[in-house]
């Protein structure tokens, strides 16, 4: 979740409220309806009613959404503006939306729940001959030049002034990926499009292909560089490419194992994945480099992913296994019961001295479990 100043930060991006507000202004109508997925602090969802909207909904899991009504009353506009704290998959409307408006993505829109929460929208939320904002994407990738990034990431596992082998966490820096900001001449080759995330038609939030290029100088490749070229509405879109106007995104390094030689006319080839499972994206980028000496032959190979980035213990793989017998532990057992006590009748100061009877080692007293009943009930209650 954000901070209140993150989301300044993103309305103080001009770029992305100048495209935003550009593409509201084209495709509100007075009278239209107007859902606003992930409206923060309610700056679409206000500016939707500025622009004629009879009705906007305003939809918002965090806490900041109580920013959005206060902002909303603020601008004489609370009467228009139906409020739903929850995610939008679980929203149900009167009416559907003339107009669905969201930014629900990260540095690249391959990001958490975003596009299945647009599939879900623009099948039971949006009217039909609706309009999405944004309407597409377009992800374009580049091998890279990027010494500083690459060092920030490499350079403490190798370069350390203790003198130890720090290689098994080296292997595990070389497979996290990383905003970077890349001027145009940083990229060894041209950009090649790896996908195009039509909004009104995608499906499967999975992405994979396979990449080629020719490298046209000489260079030192540390990576590929991924960025967005987003649609909004006609004519109006905005871009984290090398050299666009800077904006909040970035582009998306993904490093090499190694830094790489390479010289003009050398191949370079890249399989790019991204597969959602369960709430995060999961990265696999395989690189192939050419040899110079013997066209047509790999010289060298590089097998990367999130995955071995990732530091998992033994204990908790175990854990996960398919053979493995859990047994609930005395966190799970308190969590349960709370959860049972929530039959739809008891207060939380009951619940709570429930709490404290059963798991007095826990909760000395009522008031300490009060505030555990409390984070439970904020989190599964009605």
């Amino acid at each position: 979740m954000y901070t209140l100043s993150g989301y300044g930060e993103m309305i103080a991006d001009r770029v992305r409220m100048e495209a935003y507000t550009r593409a509201l202004r084209a495709v509100v109508r007075p009278g239209s309806v107007v859902v606003d997925i992930g409206t923060g602090p309610g700056i679409m969802a206000v500016l939707a009613c500025q622009l004629g909207a009879s009705r906007v909904f305003a939809i918002e899991p965090a806490e900041v959404i109580q920013v959005a009504r206060e902002v909303a009353a603020s601008n004489g506009c609370a009467d228009k503006i139906e409020f739903f704290e929850t995610l939008s998959t679980r929203v149900e409307l009167p009416v559907r939306a003339d107009v669905i408006v969201s930014d629900m993505r990260g540095v690249l829109p391959l990001f958490g729940q975003h596009i299945p929460s647009i599939v879900d929208a623009r099948k039971r939320l949006l009217a039909p001959g609706g309009t999405l904002i944004a309407r597409s994407d377009k992800l374009w990738v580049a091998p890279v030049e990027a010494p500083e990034s690459f060092g920030k990431l490499v350079d403490p596992w190798e370069r350390n002034t203790l003198g130890q082998d720090l290689s098994p966490a080296h292997r595990r820096a070389v497979s996290e990926f990383r905003k970077l900001r890349a001027k145009p001449e940083q990229l060894l080759a041209p950009p090649q499009l790896w996908a195009t995330l039509d909004y009104a038609t995608v499906e499967n939030p999975d992405v994979r292909g396979t990449l080629h290029w020719t490298v046209e100088r000489d260079g030192t490749g540390h990576g590929i560089l991924v960025w967005f070229e987003m649609d909004l509405a006609d004519g109006i879109s905005f871009s984290n490419a090398p050299g666009a106007p800077e904006a909040i995104y970035g582009s998306m390094f993904f490093p090499w194992v190694a830094s790489v030689p390479l010289t003009a006319g050398q191949s370079v080839c890249v399989d790019l994945g991204a597969k959602l499972l369960e709430k995060d994206y999961f990265w696999r980028w395989t690189t192939q480099i050419g040899s110079t000496a013997a066209p047509g032959e790999v010289a060298t190979r590089f097998d990367q992913s999130d995955l071995h980035g990732m530091v998992l213990s033994p204990g908790k793989l175990a854990k996960a296994a398919s053979t493995y017998v859990p047994q609930p532990s005395e966190e799970a057992r308190l969590h349960l019961r709370t959860l049972e006590l929530m039959d739809g009748k008891a207060s939380l100061e009951q619940i709570a001295r429930q709490l404290s009877a059963e798991f007095p080692k826990r909760f000395p007293g009522w008031h300490q479990a009060l505030s555990y009943a409390g984070t439970v009930s904020q989190e599964f209650s009605r």
